[in-house]
């Protein structure tokens, strides 16, 4: 039987004036800590009720005026914790591209794209994120087929036609998964001042590989030497998080050996062709670099192994909107000299 206790955490920014829980689940069927007790799954039918939960949520948009909405704060399981497995794709199949193109914080997509990964969030697919159209409206999915409804409008024909559908509409005064007032970490721009520190750090060999965030559990990495660094700036996905790091190592037999046993890093290689690979693990195969022409290997524990710089891309208009931030860099590491 279920046992579901709503989070209270006081987490979201920019309250839309009217909050409400959606769920499958009878007001009536809660002990006195507000958890569910009744006979409920907890996880999508993949049929008629969650049916309800989209058409629900279409039917708030539609009352308060908004079609398209904005992708905030993306994410990508690495690890599922939820209680249906992820599927291949992590229900962005037919939605973007293999490249996830179009899958990045800011993005605008229109009201068929986004009610499916309101569908792929309540199946547990394993992609998540924020929908909003700014001090209009915002939608996103907890645990346990909880669905948040923020708008600018009380809705009230989208709360009857809701219970009508079979749902429990609940007035809330904030969602416990909305964006944070204060998102943890460091939130450099990745302006014109950081890419000239790039350029130095690249023209000295300090630094060579820069590793790009454009969702939360997905990094890729670029090659920095050689000029390269323009060519680079030119691919990297609008809103993503960066990290500057030193070059590869030419000799990926002595990386391998250095590492520890059950000591969590992230090893990065070039392969053959000339592509920069990387998985993070405790225990590497002997025969995981067979070929690599370079590596290096990054501790995974935090503070332990900072990058040299890090900072994240702002909009075209050089306006940072990203509301994340990166892991502080070494400049920020540095310890404050004492007063005099």
């Amino acid at each position: 039987m279920p046992h579901h206790s709503p989070d209270h955490r006081d987490t979201m920014t920019n309250v839309l004036r009217f909050g409400y829980r959606v769920t499958k689940y009878d007001p009536a069927d809660r002990d006195e800590q507000g958890r569910y007790i009744g006979d409920q799954d907890s996880t999508s039918d993949h049929g008629p009720i969650e049916a309800a939960y989209l058409e629900a949520v279409a039917t708030f948009a539609a009352e308060t005026g908004v079609q398209r909405l904005c992708i905030r704060e993306p994410e990508l399981s690495v690890i599922n914790f939820g209680l249906e497995p992820t599927v291949p794709g992590h229900g962005l199949t037919g939605l973007f591209p293999d490249d996830l193109s179009g899958y990045h914080d800011g993005a605008e997509v229109p009201m068929k794209v986004w009610l499916e990964l309101v569908r792929a969030m309540l199946r547990d697919n394993g992609a998540w994120c924020r929908l909003e159209a700014e001090h209009r409206f915002s939608v996103h999915v907890g645990y346990d087929q909880y669905l948040y409804i923020g708008s600018d409008q009380r809705c009230e024909r989208a709360v009857t036609h809701t219970r009508a559908l079979g749902l429990f509409p609940e007035r809330i005064d904030r969602s416990p998964y909305g964006a944070e007032t204060n998102e943890p970490g460091q939130r450099t721009p990745a302006d014109d001042t950081f890419w000239g520190k790039v350029t130095a750090l690249v023209a000295t060999g300090r630094a060579g590989l820069l590793e790009e965030n454009p969702i939360e559990g997905v990094s890729r990495w670029h090659r920095l030497d050689d000029g390269g660094i323009d060519r680079v700036r030119e691919r990297l996905t609008p809103r993503a998080r960066v990290a500057v790091w030193p070059s590869l190592s030419g000799d990926p037999v002595t990386v391998l050996a250095s590492l520890s046993a059950h000591h969590l890093v992230q090893l990065v290689w070039e392969d053959q062709d000339g592509h920069v690979r990387a998985t993070i693990t405790d225990a590497p195969s002997p025969r995981v670099l067979d070929g690599a022409r370079a590596a290096t290997a990054i501790s995974c524990v935090a503070g332990e192994q900072p990058p040299l710089l890090a900072a994240v891309l702002p909009d075209q208009d050089g306006v940072l909107r990203a509301r994340w931030g990166t892991e502080p860099d070494q400049e920020h590491h540095r310890p404050v000299p004492p007063t005099p």
